[in-house]
C-alpha cells in the first residue's frame, strides 16, 4: 500500500486542528486534516443555536479550568479574540455581541465553516474526510493507518476534542492514543452541563419545568450569577452550567434567588403588611415559582404575622437554598468534556509533547476547559494556533 506522506498530519477537522491546519499551511508545510465524519466542522455548526457564539470579547485566563491555571496563558496572549474577529471581517461576515462579550454570528454558523475551509485551501492544506485514524505507529515518523490508506508526518496533531455530544461523533481516540505512548491524563467528566436531581426535589419542583430565575449559583467558593431553569429532571440554565464544571458528586450547590436585593430587610420595612408571603414575594419572583417555593419551605401568612426570628428564617432559605445533585445529565448534553490530557505532558508555548517528539495535543482534549460564552472556541483557535507555529 503507498504511504501519503506530509509533513503534518492533523486528527480532528474541528475548530482548533482548522486553525493549526491554516497556520501549519501558511508556513509552507504540507498539511493534511483527516476528519472521521463525513464534514468538518460539527461542533461549530451546532453551537449557539446555529450561529456560533465564536469568542468572548473578554476572554482572558480567569475564564478556564485547568490543574495548571497557567498553561493556557501562553496561547491566549498571543492568539486574542481581537485577532480572531480581524479574520471574519478580512471576509466580511457580520457579528453581534449579545450579552457579557458573547459573539455571534448574524447568519449562520455555515459561514465560520466556510471561512475556514477557504483558508485551509489557500494555505495548500488537504482535507480528507470519512477518514478515521484506526491505528497509530511511532517510528522515525508517524505513520497513521486511516480507512482512507495510510499516512505518514513528522508532526502529528491530535485535535479530536473530548467525550461531549457523543452523537456529532465525539470518541475518546485523544485518550487512547496519550495512553499508547504513555502521557498522563487528569480525571474526565461532562462540563457545561445541566444537573439532576432526586424524586424528592422532583416531587415538589418538578412541575417548575421551564420556570427560569435570575439567581447567584456558588460551590466551592466559586460564584456564577446567570439566569438557573427547572427542567423535568432538574436544574439547568447558563449559572447551573457554569457551575457544573465545578461541581463534584455529593457537593452541594447553593442558589441565591434575589442576589439583587436582602430579603430580611425588605421584609423588616414591611413589617405591618397584610399581605401573604407568597403574594409580597410575588413582586420579585413569578407567581407560578413563588407560590411552590413558599409551600415546600414556609408556612404562609400576612407579613406582619412573622416574627424577626420567621423573617430571618425566610430570607435564610431564600438566600441559601441548598440543592444536592443527584448527578448530570452526561456527556450526551454537556457542551464540552472537563479535564484531558495533562499540561505537565506538553509545552504551553509549542502544544508539543515533552516525552514525543512530534506529537501535538490542542483544543478540547487537552485540560483546559472553559466558561460558557465562547471560551473555549477562543482556546481552540488560540491552542490551534499556536501549535501551528511550531508543528
Amino acid at each position: 500500500m503507498a504511504i501519503i506522506k506530509k509533513d503534518v498530519i492533523i486528527i480532528g477537522a474541528g475548530a482548533a486542528g482548522l486553525m493549526c491546519a491554516i497556520e501549519a499551511g501558511k508556513r509552507g508545510r504540507r498539511v493534511a486534516l483527516l476528519e472521521h465524519a463525513e464534514k468538518i466542522g460539527n461542533k461549530i455548526l451546532i453551537s449557539g443555536g446555529g450561529r456560533c457564539n465564536f469568542t468572548n470579547l473578554y476572554s482572558n485566563p480567569k475564564n478556564f479550568l485547568s490543574q495548571n491555571e497557567h498553561f493556557c496563558k501562553s496561547a491566549l496572549a498571543r492568539f486574542t479574540p481581537a485577532d480572531f474577529i480581524r479574520l471574519i471581517e478580512k471576509h466580511g461576515i457580520s457579528y453581534h455581541e449579545k450579552k457579557l462579550g458573547q459573539l455571534f454570528f448574524d447568519r449562520s454558523a455555515r459561514e465560520i465553516v466556510d471561512l475556514l475551509k477557504k483558508e485551509c485551501t489557500a494555505a495548500g492544506v488537504e482535507i480528507v474526510i470519512n477518514c478515521g485514524a484506526s491505528r497509530i505507529q511511532k517510528e522515525k515518523e508517524f505513520l497513521i493507518h486511516t480507512e482512507r490508506g495510510l499516512f505518514s508526518c513528522d508532526s502529528l496533531v491530535v485535535a479530536t476534542g473530548g467525550l461531549s455530544i457523543p452523537k456529532m461523533g465525539a470518541t475518546d481516540i485523544a485518550y487512547r492514543i496519550a495512553k499508547q505512548f504513555k502521557l498522563a491524563v487528569t480525571p474526565i467528566k461532562p462540563g457545561l452541563v445541566p444537573l439532576v436531581c432526586d424524586q424528592k426535589f422532583l416531587s415538589l419542583f418538578g412541575t417548575l419545568s421551564g420556570v427560569s430565575i435570575d439567581a447567584e449559583v456558588v460551590c466551592k467558593g466559586v460564584s456564577f450569577r446567570e439566569n438557573i431553569l427547572f427542567t423535568h429532571r432538574g436544574l439547568s440554565g447558563p449559572a447551573i452550567l457554569q457551575i457544573s464544571s465545578y461541581w463534584e458528586a455529593g457537593d452541594s450547590v447553593e442558589i441565591n434567588l434575589l442576589p439583587n436585593g436582602d430579603l430580611y430587610n425588605i421584609l423588616k420595612t414591611h413589617a405591618q403588611s397584610r399581605m401573604k408571603l407568597d403574594n409580597f414575594l410575588a413582586q420579585f419572583f413569578s407567581k407560578r415559582f413563588i407560590e411552590k417555593f413558599c409551600e415546600v419551605f414556609f408556612e404562609v401568612k400576612p407579613i406582619y404575622q412573622y416574627v424577626d426570628k420567621d423573617m430571618k428564617k425566610i430570607a435564610e432559605t431564600v438566600h441559601h437554598w441548598k440543592v444536592l445533585p443527584a448527578g448530570t445529565e452526561g456527556y450526551d448534553k454537556a457542551e464540552v468534556t472537563v479535564g484531558g490530557i495533562d499540561t505537565d505532558e506538553i509545552s504551553s508555548k509549542t502544544m508539543e509533547s515533552k516525552k514525543i517528539p512530534g506529537l501535538y495535543y490542542i483544543g478540547e482534549a487537552v485540560d483546559v476547559t472553559g466558561h460558557l460564552g465562547g471560551h473555549n472556541f477562543q482556546w481552540a483557535w488560540a491552542s490551534g494556533f499556536a501549535a501551528g507555529q511550531y508543528v
